[in-house]
């Protein structure tokens, strides 16, 4: 049985005040306990995530880091400094960050084991675009995105990896593939994780949908197999409406 998992992607939102107050609004709510959550937060909202959420079971990590510990990186995040404030996860290749600013798969599988090797989950995004959706090559891309950035994950590490299968063209425009699209999808990957790693791996590994869930679809899109969660945008930046995507199954 995998447990559900629910990740809110505050993206470029928030400055730290305005994160103190929702951060404190979520840890008085009554959240479900059987589906596991989290928030990741811009990088200067990250210390105050770590210290407001260290005595709940909401989880935080951050939106992006490089893969090296440290050195002369102007402007990164290392997986050393997550780790020094007990940082749960980390989004690596979101449509947003491959598009605008050229991340390609080399870079994100970098970061993709980096992410492994100093024990922080990976979210890893994979997804298509509305032109190559509208040309029935979905899968096609999101097997090339799963090859490449995958590459070098040993069998006993690659449960550990989260996936988001995000359709780019739902993300923030709020259109949401159908909930059996998105299940299709899923299941696409799932195969994928049996065929390149092996059968026990696929039914354990944790697949979530990234494309607009919102309350008044989160039932119908946790229903279906192979969706094992959701990666929120937009429904995270309101304590109400995360409440609601956590607590689906009430």
């Amino acid at each position: 049985m995998r447990t559900p998992v629910i990740v809110g992607n505050w993206k470029m939102n928030m400055t730290p005040s305005e994160a103190k107050s929702l951060l404190e609004e979520l840890v008085e709510l009554d959240l479900d306990e059987s589906v596991e959550k989290g928030i990741c937060v811009p990088a200067i909202d990250l210390l105050l995530a770590s210290e407001i959420l260290k005595d709940s079971d909401i989880k935080f990590g951050a939106q992006n880091m490089y893969f090296e510990e440290s050195g002369a990186y102007t402007g990164e995040i290392s997986p050393k400094m997550l780790n020094d404030i007990k940082a749960d996860y980390v989004i690596l290749g979101h449509s947003e960050r491959r598009e605008y600013f050229n991340e390609d798969d080399e870079l994100i599988n970098k970061k993709v084991l980096s992410a492994l090797d100093h024990d922080i989950v990976p979210i890893l995004c994979v997804g298509e675009t509305l032109e190559e959706r509208e040309a029935n090559k979905q899968e096609e891309k999101v097997k090339e995105q799963l090859e490449k950035d995958l590459k070098g994950i040993e069998g006993k590490d690659i449960t550990k990896v989260i996936i988001a299968y995000e359709p780019i063209w739902a993300i923030g425009t709020g259109k949401t593939a159908s909930a059996e699209d998105a299940d299709d999808m899923c299941a696409f990957i799932r195969n994928y994780i049996k065929e390149a790693f092996c059968e026990d791996c696929a039914g354990k590994i944790r697949i979530q949908y990234g494309g607009s869930m919102k309350p008044d679809n989160v039932k119908e899109l946790l229903a279906k197999e192979n969706i094992d969660g959701g990666l929120i945008g937009g429904a995270s930046l309101k304590a109400n409406d995360f409440e609601q995507l956590i607590n689906h199954k009430k």
